[in-house]
């Protein structure tokens, strides 16, 4: 089992759509999970805290799309969480994507489908 570190990389979408690449920063510590997209306004890509089996957004400032992820990075859920929503676990997600509302039905991302995320060089991750 790979050990994730805080840093960037690269998540690519929808290989049966035609893929769709996307910048990642991976949450991998308590501290940046804990922090996640507390206090942005936005984000440009997305976000992925690990391990992770739930979220919420308390004390967020924008309405966010949520991808809950298995081990091998299979889509088990996606849904919009308004601010101040408490997301109900997942047993199986061991990774949860955040991005801003909206983006990942863009990106193609649904339920059923497979995620690659590639460390960039250079970063912690």
């Amino acid at each position: 089992m790979r050990k994730w570190r805080d840093g960037d990389a690269v998540l690519t979408v929808g290989a049966d759509t035609g893929e769709r690449e996307v910048p990642l920063r991976i949450a991998a510590s308590y501290r940046a999970r804990t922090r996640g997209l507390l206090g942005r306004d936005g984000i440009d890509g997305a976000l992925m805290l690990t391990p992770c089996g739930s979220v919420h957004t308390f004390r967020m400032r924008f309405t966010i799309d949520v991808a809950y992820l298995d081990r091998k990075f299979n889509v088990l859920a996606v849904r919009t969480m308004k601010p101040g929503r408490l997301g109900l676990p997942r047993p199986r997600a061991r990774h949860v994507l955040e991005s801003e509302a909206g983006a990942m039905e863009r990106w193609g991302l649904r339920p059923g489908a497979r995620v690659e995320v590639r460390v960039t060089a250079g970063s912690d991750a």
